[in-house]
């Protein structure tokens, strides 16, 4: 290397974001970037005269990445928490000559003010919501064009149909979204709904699911492959999922199956905007809006080494929570319309709910959410005998934990439909008539929710919505 080299070399190590680690086979520190001083706590001189062993030893590694790469003989990447109480993404790369671990490259890049930064957007995110709900003449032109808009996304409560909004005004644009829920809350259905708001709606909407793939075969289904890039190969290769979804819109369920090569992979193209087939040396531009879902906690997927930090903040521009169907059962009558709509049709008979039925569909947890509550129907559906839809014989287990709860004082016939009343009057109606009955027979708050297989707090709300009184042993058992 020429001195002139050597000179750039260093000039592009003193003026990076990142602070640069060289280290020697043994641990050894060799040499540092300038900008380490301030996120390690020590001068340049103190972490030269000093090897990774010793700098873990003290706690201003937490880990040593180093150490990892020298134990494993490859890359690695971890989150790291400073001396200075600093949280850093930290990469660290193996050099071999000769087959001989001689230098370990790390770079770290520190991400406490970026973490500061994204809790200021997500106040001021909050407050700007609140401003808009206290505004009247704006939302209510608003919550028009969203009804306007819905197609077959059934919501009612409110906290479902801020989340179709929020969607709705992020659709025009390509940022990057993730959806985070329990399995069966319809992550599937608003992103296909986020790709028909979007400019992107008459191209295509490529979904994913990432746990269903196996890992070796993952990278030709996701990247695609040249003519006899591997045996069994077509002759002809073929265009991944991730150029199918020129154009549109690319669903990636499950992200947090995503092998870690994988993760690595996609990383680049979300950088690059390019990718190469198997067995390809040519790179091929691809654009698409790309739009993800789990049902696990990413943290600790990432506190355990089995998702990439960049990535994770890579996609994770715009998140979004979807409830889980109990906190939301103001949707259940639409999604029960929606859904019996279809059975109907499916089946080519016209059968309808027995009024019994709405107390097992409003009082259940219902764990498998909105799937859950579609399989049950179905069931309901083909096993009542005449075109009155009953409670199955075999129930889910959201059915069982609610007839377990049936078990305590008999709840009192609620009369047919009166004339004129609504579906969601009835229910209301319902709901506070069983309500009132066994807050006469049970103890407690906390007696009630058993029995209803809901949350006491649930109750709560709900008897002060209808101002009925708690229970009289409430009042010292519920404190």
């Amino acid at each position: 290397m020429s001195e002139i080299d050597k000179h750039v070399l260093q000039t592009i190590v003193e003026i990076a974001n990142d602070h640069f680690f060289i280290v020697s086979g043994n641990g050894q520190i060799v040499d540092v970037s300038p900008g380490a001083e301030a996120v390690y706590g020590m001068s340049r001189e103190e972490l030269l005269s000093s090897s990774v062993q010793q700098l873990q030893a003290a706690g201003v590694l937490k880990p040593s990445i180093t150490m990892d790469v020298i134990r494993t003989r490859r890359p690695a990447q971890l989150m790291q928490v400073t001396g200075t109480g600093r949280r850093v993404i930290a990469e660290a790369y193996p050099v071999f000559v000769n087959g001989k671990l001689e230098r370990i490259i790390s770079r770290s890049r520190d991400l406490t003010d970026l973490q500061l930064l994204q809790d200021e957007y997500a106040l001021l995110q909050k407050r700007f919501n609140e401003h808009l709900k206290r505004s009247q003449a704006a939302p209510d032109a608003e919550e028009q064009a969203l009804d306007d808009a819905l197609d077959n996304l059934q919501v009612r409560s409110s906290i479902m149909r801020e989340i179709a909004l929020l969607l709705k005004r992020v659709a025009p644009s390509d940022a990057n979204v993730l959806m985070l829920g329990e399995s069966g809350v319809g992550k599937t259905a608003f992103a296909k709904q986020l790709h028909r708001w979007s400019q992107r709606c008459d191209g295509p909407f490529i979904e994913v699911n990432c746990a269903a793939i196996p890992e070796n075969l993952f990278e030709s289904e996701m990247f695609g492959y040249q003519p006899g890039a591997f045996s069994g190969a077509a002759r002809q290769g073929k265009a991944g999922l991730l150029e199918q979804a020129e154009g549109g819109t690319l669903f990636l369920d499950e992200i947090g199956e995503l092998p870690l090569l994988m993760q690595t992979k996609l990383l680049k193209v979300i950088q690059d905007g390019s990718l190469t087939r198997l067995g390809d040396t040519r790179t091929r531009r691809v654009d698409f809006r790309l739009v993800v879902a789990t049902n696990q906690d990413l943290a600790k997927q990432l506190e355990a080494g089995l998702f990439r930090l960049d990535l994770y903040y890579r996609l994770n521009v715009i998140p979004v929570t979807l409830p889980p169907l109990r906190d939301r059962r103001e949707d259940i009558p639409v999604l029960v319309e929606a859904c019996l709509g279809r059975l109907n049709q499916r089946y080519g008979r016209q059968k309808i709910l027995d009024t019994r039925v709405w107390s097992t569909l409003m009082g259940s947890e219902w764990p498998g959410n909105v799937r859950e509550l579609e399989n049950w129907l179905e069931r309901a559906w083909l096993s009542s005998p005449t075109d009155q839809i009953e409670v199955p014989v075999f129930h889910s287990h959201a059915a069982n934990s609610y007839d377990k709860s049936l078990q305590g004082p008999s709840l009192p016939i609620t009369a047919a439909l009166e004339p004129h009343e609504t579906l969601k009057q009835y229910l209301s109606r319902l709901e506070c008539e069983t309500l009132d009955a066994l807050s006469r027979k049970l103890p407690s708050t906390y007696a009630i929710a058993k029995r209803l297989g809901i949350s006491q707090s649930s109750v709560v709300r709900r008897l002060q919505t209808y101002g009925l009184k708690p229970p009289r042993g409430s009042k010292s058992q519920d404190s």
